[in-house]
């Protein structure tokens, strides 16, 4: 059985823009090393973008290599992918999960040079790397365009986060013409922890990751179910990564007291049950230290993928997860076995 990594970061490096080129390279980001500078800490570098300062985020040496987590070697990754028990991961940005830039140029120009990037390591990772689209929405039609090219170079997921192209929620018809295409790429829309809203940004400040991470993805599920954005696009897929399974259960009661008409499972309305996510193509990402007995009372067996965040440290981190999801108390062995191999396969279209 394939073991299936649903959540992994690269964490980004000069190398990463260096396919920055012409006019573009005028956007290139620039690293602000924590070497010898006392406001930054070793695994938590800044970078300047557009004017910006960016954090991004790495678990800093604690548990991988740089060879690794930066992809300078390849080889080294799926060495790694070796020893974890890992046949295939599923690879998400680090520095994306923040805004980046309101200059609809520079995103393109950044997310380009990040996607070529992602190609290359495509092509060397022995079909055991695939990785999600971080697109430039700031404009939909040069969004469109750079799904295309990447669903040939080894994407298999579009990577949103809870407010993207600004302040905009997920179920915002601004993005309709996105999920088209991406229906017809056969690609899911996956939500990923992170926030695009400086908005946000400046009104969250020093609130906590909770608040500006993860809490914006549950926002991104319900504005997508109550936009009916599953029925309007019956063969799109919809991945909810990072924020733990262990809020859908109140999210479930949550609507189907809020708006009756979601429980009604005719005229094309979708129904707040257990039935729901499947109906819908929707899978979320567990934690190991969810409740997933409880959670699957409410999900169902085949809408459960799992991550390790590999090459971050944070709540959702935990390098051996996929390992420990059997010894958990409650679990058998089919379940494993879909949540490792079958759900991902499905949500991923591999």
């Amino acid at each position: 059985m394939p073991v299936i990594d649903a959540d992994c970061h690269v964490v980004e490096s000069e190398r990463t823009w260096s396919y920055m080129e012409g006019a573009d390279a005028k956007y290139r980001p620039v690293r602000l090393k924590a070497e010898g500078n006392p406001g930054l800490r070793r695994g938590d570098e800044r970078w300047l973008i557009d004017g910006r300062m960016v954090m991004q985020n790495s678990d800093g040496g604690l548990l991988t290599s740089q060879e690794s987590r930066e992809f300078i070697s390849v080889d080294a990754r799926l060495e790694h992918m070796d020893e974890l028990g890992v046949d295939v991961q599923i690879l998400y940005p680090s520095m994306f999960l923040r805004p980046m830039t309101e200059n609809p140029a520079a995103e393109r120009a950044i997310y380009t040079s990040y996607n070529r990037w992602l190609a290359d390591i495509w092509e060397k990772g022995q079909g055991r790397l695939r990785w999600a689209v971080p697109l430039p929405t700031l404009s939909i039609p040069e969004a469109i365009q750079e799904m295309e090219w990447a669903k040939d170079h080894g994407a298999v997921a579009v990577f949103m986060r809870g407010y993207e192209a600004g302040d905009r929620h997920l179920g915002d018809s601004y993005f309709f013409p996105l999920y088209e295409a991406a229906e017809a790429l056969n690609l899911p829309i996956c939500a990923h922890a992170g926030n695009a809203s400086f908005t946000m940004e400046r009104f969250m400040a020093g609130a906590g990751g909770l608040n500006f991470f993860k809490s914006p993805v549950i926002d991104g599920f319900f504005s997508i179910v109550r936009a009916k954005v599953p029925t309007q696009f019956p063969k799109l897929r919809f991945g909810f990564v990072e924020t733990s399974s262990q809020w859908v259960p109140w999210a479930l009661h949550s609507m189907g007291r809020a708006d009756p008409s979601i429980t009604q499972g005719d005229g094309g309305v979708l129904r707040a049950g257990d039935d729901l996510l499947r109906d819908s193509r929707i899978y979320v990402a567990c934690q190991t230290n969810d409740d997933i007995p409880y959670v699957l009372k409410y999900v169902g067996p085949d809408n459960l993928v799992i991550g390790s965040d590999y090459g971050h440290q944070d709540t959702a981190s935990e390098i051996a997860a996929l390992r420990h999801l059997s010894e958990l108390e409650g679990m058998n062995e089919t379940i494993v076995n879909k949540i490792l191999d079958a759900n991902p396969t499905a949500l991923y279209g591999l």
